[in-house]
């Protein structure tokens, strides 16, 4: 399974995290992706997609 949002593209970014003796950690952030049902078809959106798809 794809870890990229189908509806707006959002994909894993490469963050760098510093400890408190800044030692710095390159480390994958995923995008937080929910299956849900869109007119009949299972997707993977992002909760940012998800929140929008409610307002409108």
């Amino acid at each position: 399974m794809s870890k990229i949002c189908e509806k707006c593209g959002r994909g894993p970014t490469i963050k760098i995290f510093r400890s408190h003796s800044n030692i710095a950690v390159k480390r994958r952030q995923r995008p937080n992706l929910q299956g849900r049902k869109i007119n009949g078809k299972r997707t993977l959106i992002c909760t940012k997609c998800l929140k929008t798809l409610t307002k409108a």
